[in-house]
């Protein structure tokens, strides 16, 4: 049963879209054709009842007129006795196969009953493909006869094509809008959970609309409002014993540092100095939730990466900075040297050196790369690490003084300026952290 039913999805649509309009359109194009048989079988039977009628009620009539009339003047009454279906013939008609269809032989039937025993019939297949008939009869003076059969439906209109293309136009028409209507505050709520941010400066849904949307648009700003409030409760939290942490530390690195030198010294001293570290980084990771309280502003991002890449290198570090932008962009400065500062020192701290690249990719973003040649991470903690306090023992340890915090800051700064971070691990080892965003002077979010 779940193989059948996982068959069956997987010919469907992949758009809640896409099987709506199938849904529906097939729904409505079956009933339409439902109905549209049924009126084609009324009216086939409709024509078939009317043409035994007419047969039965016009063959006597025109047998007995034909029959009286002299042989000279028969010739001249045959085109006003002509009908759509059936016509007579003077003389003694085609030879052909005996009757094949049931239709055939229930006119018959009907025209010899009409007709009686004075006007014995018989009767022939001319042809199949149209169907075709001929009775064959004697008038009173001996004189053969044919009544030629051609059974057909009433024909369609020729408006009736166009009408049935407007109808389907006018169903795909309603197919769609009801769709859209359906469907678009679906799109609203994903596009508003993809800018959803912690700090509760994501853009808020409008609302209004029918009462389930409206309902579902409040319930999503009020659970935005919810994170946010929960998000800066936690990180004033986090700020505050982070802040309050650094008068204990001081007091007891100078009682440490009044001690007599001894090997206990030392480590008490290199204790506190990691605790000190912790503490700066905590409260760095709670100012950097605010990163987008900064303005944006213009700026000339080859200068702004030089000028960073040159103070690297005037205290003798491995940086190197490659690719050019050639256009000013928008966007949160402080934030962003932040961002950069964070992840060279990383790659000076684990490889030594750092390569900064800078270009625009293929859909207008601007992307930053900051590439070591260190031992990486793996690939499977590449997500983890950017969590808070999160730390991987075999590459980047305590003694390296980390903290499990800067990709963390890195990545909320990231946010703040409408951009993403990602990591990935380079062909030939080393990693690259690549700080993607958009010109904020376009962003409905600056």
């Amino acid at each position: 049963m779940n193989d059948t039913r996982r068959g069956f999805m997987r010919w469907l649509p992949r758009t809640i879209a896409s099987r709506l309009y199938l849904i529906l359109f097939s729904g409505l194009l079956i009933a339409h054709g439902l109905s549209f048989g049924l009126l084609f079988y009324e009216r086939y039977e409709a024509a078939t009842s009317m043409l035994m009628s007419n047969l039965e009620q016009d063959v006597v009539v025109a047998v007995n007129l034909l029959d009286r009339l002299p042989a000279e003047e028969r010739p001249h009454w045959l085109p006003m006795l002509r009908r759509r279906t059936f016509h007579y013939l003077l003389g003694p008609g085609e030879e052909g196969a005996p009757l094949a269809t049931d239709g055939a032989r229930d006119a018959t039937a009907l025209i010899a009953a009409a007709l009686g025993p004075r006007f014995p019939v018989r009767a022939n297949m001319v042809s199949m493909d149209p169907e075709r008939f001929q009775v064959h009869l004697k008038l009173s003076d001996g004189s053969p006869m044919v009544i030629e059969v051609q059974p057909s439906v009433m024909p369609l209109a020729k408006w009736l094509p166009y009408v049935l293309a407007l109808q389907l136009s006018l169903l795909l028409l309603c197919t769609w809008a009801a769709v859209r209507l359906a469907t678009r505050p679906l799109a609203w709520l994903a596009n508003a959970a993809q800018t959803l941010r912690p700090a509760g400066d994501g853009e808020r849904l409008r609302e209004g609309g029918p009462t389930e949307v409206a309902r579902a648009v409040s319930a999503f700003n009020a659970m935005q409002d919810r994170i946010a409030a929960y998000m800066k409760e936690r990180l004033q939290i986090l700020a505050a014993i982070s802040h309050d942490l650094q008068t204990p530390i001081t007091r007891m690195r100078l009682r440490t540092e009044a001690m007599d030198e001894t090997p206990e010294r030392a480590k008490f001293i290199e204790d506190l100095s990691e605790m000190e570290h912790l503490v700066r980084d905590g409260i760095a990771y709670a100012r950097s939730a605010h990163g987008a309280s900064e303005p944006a502003q213009r700026l000339d991002l080859d200068a702004f990466l030089e000028s960073i890449v040159w103070d690297y290198q005037d205290v003798g570090r491995a940086v190197s900075l490659t690719g050019r932008l050639d256009s000013p962009i928008a966007t949160r400065p402080q934030a962003l040297r932040r961002v950069l500062a964070n992840l060279v020192d990383n790659a000076l701290k684990y490889a030594g050196t750092a390569e900064v690249h800078v270009q625009r990719n293929a859909a207008g973003s601007v992307e930053i790369s900051v590439s070591d040649r260190g031992p990486g991470i793996p690939d499977d903690q590449l997500d983890a690490v950017m969590l808070p306090f999160q730390r991987l023992e075999t590459s980047r340890n305590r003694d390296t003084g980390g903290t499990g915090l800067g990709l963390a800051i890195a990545q909320q700064l990231t946010a703040s300026i409408d951009g993403t971070l990602s990591l990935r691990n380079r062909d030939g080892g080393g990693l690259q952290a690549t700080v993607t965003f958009d010109d904020l002077a376009t962003s409905p979010s600056a």
